[in-house]
């Protein structure tokens, strides 16, 4: 008999973002190993298309507006919709497992006992820390209940998924049965199956690049913590010794774009940045395969970014800050690392323009770093080896 999952996932699925992506990607593999998946998820999101999959919506509440990345009153309203088609679900089918994503894991817990299936955490983020991470709450004691349900949770899920080392250090301190957790880093990136064709990014191209200019590229969210304040003015910085270069910046909402306009103009080379705004992820893939140098300029943070996967894999040298985003997947036999600030990153940018022996050295060590411990097959390995625990 096929063994089928309840996938749980609050957050707006899909949409271009990290944990979206990570959820497609499970799920995903999980079907691909011969699993049966219901796939509950907010009422905002785009529809795709994952064979072997069925897409639960919860209503789509237009008045909250767009749900952001972080903690939200906006979340809370829709968790609360969230826990009674969990119930829905629960009572008319019989899954044999649970796969909670995020704060899924809270009411899953309890629901445990009751529906008497085994219990999958996806954990993406120490939930207390975003709490104060995304300035939520100060409250010590709204923190310290949401550090007690985590801790609950971990005890009770039959499995735990991390995502990157530090994480996987956190959790592993309190999951009472090490055998029981799992590091599997968001490291795929098949193209994402949309089903509605009209939003699948067919014109690859729609800004103009000229052929004859070294391209930077950065490709991701403006949140403030991705660090586009200290690229700009690295790269003002850099543009002096490689004046013929162009920085391609992708991604960000109309008022964000804005933003960065405005300093790309203050540092003196708004003739020398485009800024793209969001685009289909084929698009944004496309930007990639164009660029001299990938950069991910993230300021702070302890979480690998999913970019940083296939920028291993990408064949094109990458420049990254040295914090503990990065540094514990990436090394500098692999990249070009430097200190988070606009001067540290102008050196590194001019390096990897120019050091054609360095940007061979670390092309061929990330790539290979990439096929030992982050392709497909390997995430795959890891996948099979979380289901045989919970058979």
């Amino acid at each position: 008999m096929t063994r089928r999952a309840l996938v749980i996932a609050p957050q707006p699925f899909f949409s271009p973002r990290g944990t979206p992506f990570s959820v497609y990607y499970r799920t995903m593999v999980t079907a691909e190993l011969g699993l049966e998946a219901d796939l509950l998820t907010y009422g905002e999101g785009q529809d795709v298309d994952i064979p072997g999959v069925r897409i639960v919506r919860i209503p789509r509440l237009a008045f909250l507006g767009p749900i952001k990345v972080g903690p939200s009153w906006q979340k809370l309203v829709l968790d609360v919709f969230i826990v009674f088609w969990t119930l829905g679900l629960l009572i008319r089918n019989r899954y044999d497992f649970v796969h909670a994503h995020e704060e899924a894991i809270f009411f899953c817990r309890f629901f445990k006992p009751l529906f008497r299936y085994k219990l999958v955490y996806d954990m993406h983020s120490s939930l207390p820390e975003q709490l104060t991470n995304y300035k939520f709450t100060t409250a010590r004691s709204l923190i310290g209940l949401f550090e007690w349900l985590e801790n609950s949770a971990l005890k009770a899920a039959d499995a735990v998924i991390t995502i990157c080392p530090e994480l996987a250090d956190y959790a592993e301190a309190r999951v009472p049965d090490k055998s029981r957790h799992f590091l599997i880093e968001n490291s795929i990136f098949d193209t994402v199956k949309l089903k509605d064709p009209a939003n699948a990014g067919e014109t690859p191209d729609p800004v103009p690049l000229p052929d004859d200019r070294p391209l930077v590229v950065y490709a991701g969210t403006l949140e403030s913590y991705q660090g586009i304040d200290i690229l700009i003015p690295a790269f003002a910085r850099a543009h002096a010794s490689c004046p013929e270069a162009l920085l391609l910046i992708v991604g960000g909402s109309e008022a964000q774009v804005a933003k960065f306009r405005a300093l790309a103009a203050a540092e003196g080379i708004a003739d020398d940045v485009i800024l793209t705004g969001r685009v289909p992820q084929v698009t944004a893939k496309y930007y990639n395969s164009r660029a001299s140098v990938i950069t991910s300029p993230r300021s702070t943070g302890t979480n690998t970014p999913l970019k940083i996967y296939e920028q291993l894999a990408s064949g094109v040298p990458l420049v990254a800050t040295r914090i503990r985003s990065h540094t514990q997947v990436l090394t500098d036999d692999v990249c070009f690392l430097c200190e988070p600030t606009a001067d540290g990153m102008a050196a590194a940018l001019v390096a990897a323009l120019t050091d054609a022996e360095k940007r061979a050295a670390v092309i061929a060590g990330a790539k290979a770093l990439y096929e030992k411990d982050y392709s497909r097959p390997a995430y795959e390995a890891k996948m099979r080896a979380l289901l045989e625990v919970i058979e």
